[in-house]
């Protein structure tokens, strides 16, 4: 095993809600490249983990730590400056802009140009060369001056993914990107997010076991806020737990 800095590491996290505990002593480690699946039943608290990790959601103990960095109490958009990038379940995009001033606006996002208020979007020409360039990478590019409201929905989902990509992650954590579309337009999106460079780090909740176990080359199944089983996508799958708690047999 690697003794290089992990990518993502959880130490002992813990979030109470109302007295309920939504995520219970949760322990990652998550190497650089990985591709993690999270999987779990409909409650599990996988979201809530995703929304720890990016600092949506403090966590009431525990520790989150970037490349060794401890994030646990540093807001979202600090979390992103340091490499920490997102999509969500429910899709949110600009619907009366164009695609690729969506893209634009995630590159002026970390750029050192969004404090220079006084500077026009249109006049940032380089922030639309690199983003038509993603739109490019995830086969936006021929309709980067549509307006979101005019595209389908699968496309919706893929030019969320080319936001977050915008934000140069080395950790991608990716919400149910599969969620809600047809098989073209799933394997469209699982070929997208296989191409993603190892360079960065992908975690990935989703339902489309199929599909996601293809991705994967590791897994971690929640119940109740708590790892019950975290290993290599085969041991995990092969798990008698995995099979009582997730696979229903």
């Amino acid at each position: 095993m690697s003794h290089a800095t992990p990518a993502l590491e959880i130490v002992g996290l813990n979030k109470v809600f109302g007295g309920l505990r939504a995520t219970q002593d949760v322990n990652l480690h998550i190497v650089q490249g990985d591709r993690r699946l999270l999987i779990g039943p409909n409650g599990a608290g996988k979201t809530t983990l995703f929304n720890q990790i990016t600092g949506d959601i403090i966590p009431t103990s525990g520790q989150i730590k970037l490349f060794g960095q401890d994030v646990s109490k540093l807001r979202p958009d600090q979390r992103a400056h340091l490499g920490l990038s997102r999509t969500y379940q429910i899709i949110t995009l600009f619907p009366k802009n164009t695609i690729l001033h969506n893209v634009a606006l995630g590159l002026l996002g970390l750029s050192n140009e969004r404090w220079n208020l006084f500077r026009p979007m249109a006049r940032a020409s380089h922030l639309h060369d690199e983003a038509q360039t993603i739109l490019e990478s995830v086969g936006l590019g021929a309709m980067s001056n549509k307006l979101v409201s005019q595209i389908a929905y699968g496309e919706k989902r893929r030019l969320e993914i080319a936001l977050a990509l915008a934000q140069k992650p080395k950790v991608l954590l990716l919400d149910e990107p599969l969620a809600g579309l047809s098989t073209q337009e799933r394997l469209t999106v699982k070929n997208l997010i296989a191409n993603i460079p190892k360079e960065t780090t992908v975690v990935l909740i989703e339902h489309d076991m199929d599909t996601a176990l293809d991705l994967a080359e590791s897994v971690t199944l929640l119940h109740y806020g708590k790892v019950i089983v975290d290993g290599t996508r085969e041991d995990v799958i092969s798990d008698p737990r995995t099979r009582e708690v997730y696979l229903g047999h």
